[in-house]
């Protein structure tokens, strides 16, 4: 689908987040050029665009920019390609584990969507990534015991803590307590996996009811126990949940998931490399993504609301969370499964009707399809889970791959430690002189 405005062919922006979309001014600054100059390279198609509401500006997309600005770099010599690498530029690890497509999601050569959408266990595809091989029977991994009792950790947290920050000070406690942790040949340190990811999903709920903690380690399976210790009495809710989690196991080389990388190649344990791993994860522009869509459909409140509050977000050039993926030009291959899978369980749920209004909104105004935070909260709101759950769904299901990824970068033995290429700072202004 393409527009026409000031006679040339706009197309829409191919699905980027909309804080990956900025003004004229600042994407002339980043290539370094004039506005006439990015106007051309518009009409020679290298850059798109997309119409600001209510305005007779244009917003141009981000990713267009870096890639034009890469490839002019070039010329400066290897330093800048490289450079431009880490920033969802050319790839920089071989990796065996998946495969981001155009359409799909690929773990070891099997579609994501499709081991999603076939009831494959969680289980089987941590295993799948792990070893390459997907299991030909259904695997169970035995339930760990009680490393503590979990009201411990509970006194320890604040009122309201969420819960992959709750996480987040489980692991290293876990590592403390396993003497044998630098012991790690594969096979011990897959058993030490398969006992932490249960750890994970049952310890979700301990700064709110630790008391679910012991019952929910007992569950068959990963997705069990997060529905037991949310407490869930939603039908078919581990259904649902192991299939989120299977899409979620593992996404290439992420922001944890390259942190948990680079932690492996310098040697450390499987819990430090988990534990900075979950510390990536926690911030807003990559697991934290999905607390902010929560804070926008709480904003919205009603589905009466959601053109309000959608067109003053971006009227203010504020972005509006949940849509697009620069690595999906057509649309993440995830969301659909979610999606549907919360729509089927309680249609008439508030949250779920409001994200259906938000998705409407952003659909009809000609911006890209939802990414799978939405279609988490949208699940986690069918299914009546505690505010930050979400985000825990996107954490124990990525677990998986963090683990791939470490088993791998142990394989390969190299420490990662990319150069700086040095620039001379900045003069700052004289501290002792006032400006007029």
């Amino acid at each position: 689908m393409s527009r026409r405005k000031g006679g040339r062919s706009q197309s829409r922006f191919d699905h980027q987040r909309e804080d990956d979309l900025v003004p004229a001014a600042e994407a002339a600054e980043l290539l370094g050029v004039k506005r006439a100059t990015l106007y051309t390279y518009v009409s020679r198609g290298l850059i798109r665009c997309v119409p600001e509401p209510g305005t007779k500006e244009n917003r141009y997309v981000r990713a267009d920019l870096e890639r034009l600005k890469a490839r002019h770099d070039a010329r400066a010599g290897h330093a800048a390609v490289a450079s431009g690498a880490l920033r969802w530029g050319e790839p920089v690890i071989d990796s065996s584990v998946s495969r981001v497509g155009g359409v799909d999601l690929i773990y070891r050569g099997h579609s994501a969507v499709t081991l999603a959408v076939e009831g494959r266990a969680f289980e089987d595809v941590a295993e799948l990534l792990w070893s390459g091989t997907l299991p030909s029977e259904p695997v169970k991994w035995p339930a760990p015991e009680l490393a503590f009792p979990p009201s411990e950790l509970t006194r320890l947290l604040p009122k309201g803590t969420p819960p992959v920050a709750a996480l987040s000070a489980l692991v290293p406690l876990l590592g403390a307590r396993d003497p044998v942790r630098f012991a790690a040949p594969p096979e011990g340190e897959k058993a030490r996996a398969r006992r932490l990811l249960r750890q994970l999903a049952a310890w979700v709920c301990v700064a709110s009811a630790p008391g679910r903690v012991a019952r929910a380690l007992k569950e068959d399976t990963v997705a069990a126990s997060l529905a037991t210790a949310w407490d869930t009495d939603v039908k078919r809710a581990t259904e649902f949940l192991n299939q989120a989690l299977v899409l979620l196991a593992d996404h290439e080389l992420n922001a944890s998931t390259f942190t948990a990388r680079v932690t492996a190649s310098s040697g450390a344990d499987l819990y430090a490399c988990v534990s900075a791993a979950l510390a990536a994860l926690s911030g807003p522009k990559h697991g934290g993504a999905c607390d902010r869509v929560e804070a926008l459909l709480a904003e919205v409140g009603k589905p009466e609301r959601a053109q309000e509050v959608v067109y003053e977000r971006l009227r203010r050039g504020e972005s509006v969370p949940g849509f697009g993926h620069r690595l999906y030009p057509d649309g993440d291959p995830r969301t659909p499964p979610i999606m549907e899978a919360a729509q089927s369980v309680r249609p008439e749920a508030q949250g779920v009707r409001v994200g259906r209004a938000v998705l409407e909104v952003m659909r009809d105004a000609g911006h890209p399809p939802p990414s799978v935070d939405l279609a988490l909260v949208m699940l986690a709101e069918a299914l009546g889970l505690p505010p930050g759950s979400a985000a825990t769904m996107f954490a124990v299901g990525r677990a998986a791959g963090w683990v791939a990824h470490v088993l791998e970068q142990r394989e390969q033995g190299h420490l990662l430690r990319p150069r700086a290429r040095y620039v001379e700072p900045a003069l700052s202004p004289n501290p002792g002189r006032s400006g007029g």
